[in-house]
């Protein structure tokens, strides 16, 4: 069994609050992991990727990123990205704190992109990267693309893309990914769209071919040996699942 609790850190600014999965066996690893535009930790695919995660023993830390803690409904503001990406890094820095092992960052979306982008700028940061359905370009406006900084990701990153994505293709995906210094794989999510598979029994098989992915890409063990900033060597660049 896992504990799921309450979990909020205020002792500095911004704050870090959400949801806190402490495994029953843990590896000492751990993962902070945020949400998109329009949601919030509370999103299902988040909860039952966390809880896929907490299973195999890797703490999961569900945050709330600053722009939702300030408001419950809509977008972010774009002038507020910097400081959703300085909660991001206190959120990293506080289960880096209470855990022995590697920490992790991924996010959904805006999140994920926010997090590509912060440990661009901080490449110490975090041990390897958690990318669900990565915005590459606002649909319909494939030009527009948010790669400006990917020549400067060194960190190990996983893509988790649908086949269906209206921010990108695979195909483009891939192309995008070739930007990246760093170790890198993209995995493929047949038939599903933004949400990779949004709620119920569909979130939870994306959720363990996450898990399985990341196991794999990062070199962790259940028992918890390995990490997938192990030498930093090159990866494959485009597996799909």
């Amino acid at each position: 069994m896992q504990a799921v609790t309450s979990f909020e850190d205020s002792h500095e600014t911004p704050a870090v609050r959400g949801f806190l999965h402490t495994p029953d066996e843990p590896t000492g690893h751990g993962l902070v992991l945020t949400h998109g535009a329009g949601s919030n930790a509370g999103a299902p695919l988040l909860i039952a990727i966390a809880d896929a995660f907490c299973a195999a023993g890797i703490a999961v830390l569900r945050c709330d990123l600053p722009f939702r803690q300030a408001r419950t409904h809509g977008p972010p503001f774009p002038a507020m990205a910097a400081q959703d990406r300085s909660g991001l890094a206190r959120a990293v820095r506080v289960l880096r704190e209470r855990l022995p092992g590697k920490v992790f960052l991924g996010g959904h979306s805006y999140g994920g992109r926010q997090s590509t982008m912060l440990v661009a700028e901080e490449p110490d940061l975090a041990d390897g990267l958690l990318l669900l359905s990565y915005p590459l370009h606002p649909p319909r406006r494939n030009a527009d693309l948010r790669t400006a900084h990917f020549a400067k990701l060194s960190t190990p990153a996983l893509f988790v893309h649908g086949t269906r994505d209206p921010f990108g293709s695979v195909d483009e995906m891939r192309g995008a990914l070739a930007l990246i210094a760093g170790p890198h794989e993209i995995v493929a999510v047949e038939g599903a769209g933004h949400d990779l598979g949004g709620k119920g029994s569909a979130a939870a098989r994306v959720a363990g071919m996450v898990l399985e992915a990341f196991l794999q890409f990062g070199e962790i063990s259940k028992s918890g040996a390995g990490s997938p900033a192990a030498g930093r060597g090159p990866a494959p660049h485009g597996t799909s699942a």
